[in-house]
C-alpha cells in the first residue's frame, strides 16, 4: 500500500527535515502549476519517471525549465536508451499517479527498483519544491534535506549536469 501526503510529512518531520507546504487546485503540468503557484520560493522543479530498453527504471529531477534532450539522456546517466514509463508502472512502483511524479514518491519504492538522478542546477537551489505524493500541493524544503529524505528511502542519487 503507497504512504499518503500525512505519512510523508510524518517522515519528513521525523527526519527533522523542515519544509513549507502549500496547497492549490491540481496541476498537472509545469505550465499549470506556473499559474497556480503563487509566491512559493525556490527551485520549481520536473521529474520524469523513464525506463529504458533493459528494464531499467529511472527517476530524473530537475528545474522546471530544464530542456531535457531524451535521446542523449542516456549517455548521461549511464542507462540504455530510454523512454517514459506507463502510467500502470508508475502506479505500481512509485505509488503515485500521472502528474503528481516527485522524489518523494521513493518512500513507496521499497524494493529499490529506481535510479535517481538530480540536476546539479537543481541541488544549488536555495530551497526546491515538489509535490508531496499529490498535485494539490507543494512542498518545498532545502536540496540537502532531500538528499537526507533520498537516503532515508535506502536511494544513493546521481547529482550531475543534465543539460547545457
Amino acid at each position: 500500500m503507497s504512504a499518503t501526503s500525512d505519512q510523508l510529512l510524518e517522515l519528513l518531520t521525523s527526519l527533522g527535515i523542515k519544509t513549507t507546504t502549500t496547497k492549490h487546485d491540481a496541476v498537472f503540468t509545469v505550465e499549470q502549476a506556473r499559474a497556480l503557484r503563487g509566491e512559493i520560493p525556490g527551485g520549481h522543479c520536473k521529474n520524469l519517471f523513464l525506463k529504458d530498453k533493459k528494464g531499467v527504471l529511472w527517476l530524473v529531477v530537475c528545474l522546471e525549465d530544464a530542456l531535457i534532450d531524451l535521446k542523449g539522456l542516456p549517455a548521461r546517466i549511464g542507462s540504455a536508451r530510454i523512454s517514459f514509463g506507463n502510467a500502470d508502472l508508475l502506479r505500481e512502483v512509485l505509488g503515485v499517479e500521472p502528474g503528481s511524479v516527485t522524489p518523494f514518491a521513493l518512500i513507496n519504492d521499497a524494493t529499490h527498483r529506481v535510479n535517481v538522478v538530480l540536476d546539479d542546477k537543481m541541488m544549488a537551489c536555495d530551497v526546491v519544491s515538489y509535490h508531496p505524493l499529490v498535485n494539490t500541493a507543494t512542498v518545498t524544503l532545502t536540496p540537502d534535506d532531500l538528499l537526507k529524505f533520498i537516503a532515508d528511502c535506502g536511494h544513493e542519487p546521481q547529482i550531475i549536469t543534465l543539460y547545457d
